[in-house]
């Protein structure tokens, strides 16, 4: 599935574009909201196939609660079994290889990166830099910020709102 946002999108692009220090290297999953998400930010993101959404097999497009109905055996051994694919596409743990790759390769890379991509994504970064924490446990917003910096190793900064802001 490559669906659009819902949202107008384009009334919105650009708008983000401030919202981050100097001039970020924007990059972005290949799917069609996650570049008109990332257009939201700057104009022209690099699109990096790590950044993809987890591949759900059969299970592309389906709601939970339909999958709950329908396949409620196969869906519990997905979700307590993170090395599982029952719908035929990609488990939680191949996607945290793939993230924890892509993550390795930015160590050796200078300057800030926003990137803009998907809560299943999202989340395995969070699992790889935060060692252990079941991604089941992680819920990611939509446009939520999530900062990762690397100094020697991988922290999560939570930034706060200015003071400045609450008057």
């Amino acid at each position: 599935m490559d669906e659009p946002l819902e949202m107008d999108w384009q009334a919105l692009r650009l708008s983000r574009c401030n919202q981050f220090k100097g001039a970020p290297r924007l990059v972005c999953g290949p799917e069609l909201r996650t570049r008109q998400t990332a257009e939201l930010f700057g104009s022209a993101p690099e699109l990096v196939d790590a950044l993809r959404d987890c591949d759900f097999g059969r299970w592309g497009g389906e709601r939970i609660g339909d999958l709950q109905k329908a396949e409620p055996e196969a869906l519990q051994h997905w979700l307590g079994d993170p090395a599982s694919a029952p719908h035929g596409g990609e488990s939680l743990v191949q996607l945290g290889e793939r993230v924890g790759a892509w993550l390795t390769a930015l160590q050796s890379t200078s300057g800030h990166i926003v990137a803009i991509t998907h809560p299943f994504v999202i989340r395995a970064a969070l699992t790889q830099v935060l060692q252990g924490v079941s991604s089941s446990l992680i819920d990611v917003e939509p446009l939520a910020a999530v900062e990762l910096r690397f100094h020697g190793r991988w922290r999560l900064r939570l930034p706060g709102t200015d003071p400045e802001d609450l008057l």
